[in-house]
């Protein structure tokens, strides 16, 4: 296709944990025209604490517009063909910033960070029954340190400032979506202070069946409901861009990373599920205007709402540690020199010979949800190399896989044939093979992996009706298909010797009182 054929356009920030992006979708075909890519540094002051510059956030995405622009301008192409942007991002991460000064009045608590463990105690304890899923028939969600609304009870507990900006009237909340809205619109000059109810839903401050902040939610965490952005649909027209390469453009599409790869997937249907694979694993099942409260350790969230049509829920089992585990390899033990030799280290053996690597750096989430476990590696011998490890560390994210696809299974009553995937591990062939080996079901991996991105392209496509939820807008998306290799036998044995080696992990991490305790004696 020549630059002359190339009809509307439309672009889709997609500011993940480790790296924020930029991409330049073709509405009729979804072909990926260009995009540029920012890596985010994550700074770690404690141990357990994670977070990241809102400032650098906002500037990496800012940049990545800027070139992307540039690129497309260098493939000949207008950029007045743009007719819209979509904003997709990490969830749960809190920010938490100054709205007279645009300042943030602290660094953003990333999603996996620790620092609440303590907080989420005091309120499992305030809790009837001292139970950490009292809130879940509101929010879908238990009590974790994974969610916003503990991450912003612990930020008004902490910090001063933060205190001293709610008594003020000054302090605003969101999410990074909301944070990106708001500088993107025009900050303190007029700027749009709004969240989608995707991400909304994983505060544990929105009613999941009303799609509100709820009163008694609030209450329960004593977060003052004015410092709350406004709750969206996932598609619709928001503000438009007040400055940049893009200014007038419409912010068409909001949606949180994992339902905007449902959505980009193209899993609209009630029974669809797709497993992204990242900084940590998240595998999503559609459940159609349903609402299902898990009885398998899952979480209920909203999937996606566009404009006045039907809210989709989804239930969505969620991993902490995926590709951090071999960005771990690489930072901290220097095994490997780039994420993506990772691939070739784990294939030089065979096999992981018994050794077996439980991830646990943030605790387990799903199906344990227990804050207190932490890594382990079982059955080293004087045989085990640093390949055995590289490869035990990419069986460790098919094991908690096939752990969130047993609870779907039983939760949905029909188990999948298949597994959608998706995310920048996917590029890992060995990795997809052992997971379809792992799982005992096909494992089909689309050749255009950004489907991320594409999911919020898709939904500020169709607020501005220029995308269309058809096949044919989808057909140009081809797929790498990966089959069982191994017997059912050999699949249980390898599954039972993991959930031995979790069972080594839990109820490690002592609690501050524990150790305060215990050094003062």
């Amino acid at each position: 296709m020549s630059a002359q054929d190339i009809g509307d356009l439309i672009g889709a920030i997609d500011q993940g944990t480790s790296s924020s992006r930029f991409f330049i979708f073709d509405a009729k075909t979804a072909e990926l025209l260009t995009y540029h890519q920012v890596e985010i540094k994550q700074l770690l002051p404690k141990e357990g604490w994670v977070e990241e510059d809102p400032k650098e956030i906002l500037s990496s995405v800012l940049e990545c517009m800027e070139k992307a622009v540039e690129n497309l301008k260098a493939l000949n192409i207008d950029p007045g063909k743009l007719k819209a942007i979509g904003i997709t991002n990490q969830r749960e991460t809190t920010v938490v910033w100054d709205k007279v000064t645009g300042e943030p009045l602290y660094n953003a608590i990333v999603w996996l960070d620790l620092r609440t463990a303590s907080t989420v105690e005091k309120l499992v304890a305030s809790a009837p029954k001292q139970s950490k899923d009292h809130l879940r028939p509101l929010c879908g969600l238990p009590l974790s340190t994974y969610f916003s609304a503990v991450k912003l009870r612990w930020l008004l507990d902490n910090s001063d400032t933060v205190r001293q900006g709610v008594k003020d009237n000054r302090c605003m909340f969101g999410t990074v979506d909301s944070w990106l809205i708001w500088n993107l619109t025009g900050g303190v000059k007029g700027g749009v202070h709004a969240t989608d109810v995707t991400n909304a839903s994983r505060t544990m401050l929105m009613n999941i069946s009303k799609l509100q902040w709820d009163p008694e939610l609030c209450k329960f965490f004593d977060i003052p409901m004015d410092v709350l952005p406004e709750i969206r649909s996932s598609g619709e027209v928001y503000g438009h861009l007040a400055a940049g390469p893009l200014k007038g453009l419409p912010i068409a599409g909001v949606l949180g990373d994992q339902q905007s790869a449902l959505v980009g997937q193209a899993c609209l249907s009630k029974g669809k599920a797709k497993n992204t694979y990242g900084t940590g694993c998240f595998l999503l099942y559609n459940t159609g205007t349903e609402l299902v409260l898990s009885e398998n350790g899952l979480l209920t969230t909203v999937g996606y709402k566009f404009g006045k049509e039907p809210t989709v829920y989804a239930l969505e089992g969620s991993v902490a540690i995926a590709g951090a585990a071999v960005r771990w390899l690489r930072d901290n033990l220097g095994v490997i020199d780039t994420s993506p030799d990772v691939e070739k280290l784990a294939s030089s053996v065979d096999s992981t010979h018994d050794c077996y690597f439980v991830p646990a750096f943030s605790g387990l989430f799903c199906p344990y949800w227990q804050s207190d476990a932490r890594g382990t590696i079982c059955g080293i011998t004087q045989f085990t190399t640093k390949a055995h490890i590289a490869r035990a560390a990419l069986e460790a994210v098919c094991f908690q896989t096939r752990e969130l696809l047993e609870a779907m299974n039983q939760d949905s009553k029909i188990p999948l044939q298949s597994l959608q995937v998706d995310g920048g591990m996917t590029a890992n062939s060995l990795l997809m093979q052992l997971q379809a080996d792992l799982l005992g079901i096909p494992v089909v991996r689309p050749s255009m992996p950004e489907t991320t991105a594409l999911g919020a392209a898709m939904a500020a496509g169709y607020a501005v009706g220029v995308w269309q939820f058809d096949s044919g807008t989808l057909g140009a998306i081809t797929t790498d298909t990966f089959t069982p290799s191994i017997t059912q036998e050999d699949r249980d044995h390898q599954f039972a010797r993991w959930k031995k080696a979790v069972t080594r992990c839990m109820n490690w991490a002592e609690t501050e009182e524990k150790v305060t305790g215990a050094s003062s004696e």
